[in-house]
């Protein structure tokens, strides 16, 4: 297996509750996220961060949400600093060998390269985390299963609203076949192997 790590949408405008598109326990996850990304590395894993960054006149906020993001002070917009910026954690420490990806809608597939970076990084196996499990990660999920990739879901690096909505959306993807494992589970995998993990 070759693995890559997707971290989603893990950026202050869906961190903070002064923003309007916070997610309840997004924040929570901060560490859990943290230390995978750092063992991903250690390893040799690819490291890619799935962001959103919307126009600042909104032309392409879902439709969904454009009041809320209009009203509640335009949130992740190019450039923008802050409790509602695009900014990733500062725990993630992010570095040079990192990709990032800038997605529009929900899944880190839909009109993005990430198909073709992961092709072209021989990438099989994708682990999943960020927010929200019955958006981002779901739909990411679901696409990755189309396109033949297995998907490694880390529970508890993924956010919803509410514990049933995350509980339920973790069981329809262990249906369809994702892994469902926590974060120490899949850190004991990075340190059972020899050398950078492939």
């Amino acid at each position: 297996m070759k693995y890559a790590l997707l971290i989603i949408d893990m950026q202050n405008g869906f961190l903070n509750p002064e923003s309007p598109l916070c997610i309840r326990d997004a924040k929570k996850t901060v560490p859990a996220c943290a230390r995978v990304i750092g063992a991903c590395r250690k390893n040799g894993i690819p490291v890619i961060f799935i962001n959103r960054a919307y126009r600042p006149d909104g032309s392409d906020v879902e439709l969904p949400r454009r009041d809320a993001w209009a009203r509640g002070g335009k949130p992740l917009t190019p450039g923008s600093t802050g409790p509602l910026s695009v900014e990733n954690p500062p725990e993630f420490g992010r570095i040079d060998t990192d990709y990032e990806i800038i997605k529009p809608r929900y899944s880190a597939f839909f009109q993005t390269s990430l198909d073709l970076l992961l092709r072209r990084l021989e990438v099989d196996t994708l682990i999943l985390t960020g927010t929200t499990t019955p958006n981002c990660i779901r739909t990411t999920c679901y696409d990755a299963v189309s396109l033949d990739y297995h998907v490694v879901i880390a529970a508890d690096c993924c956010s919803s609203n509410t514990d049933a909505i995350q509980q339920a959306n973790l069981a329809d993807m262990r249906n369809i076949g994702a892994e469902i494992i926590q974060s120490d589970a899949l850190l004991q995998t990075f340190s059972s192997v020899d050398g950078p993990v492939s």
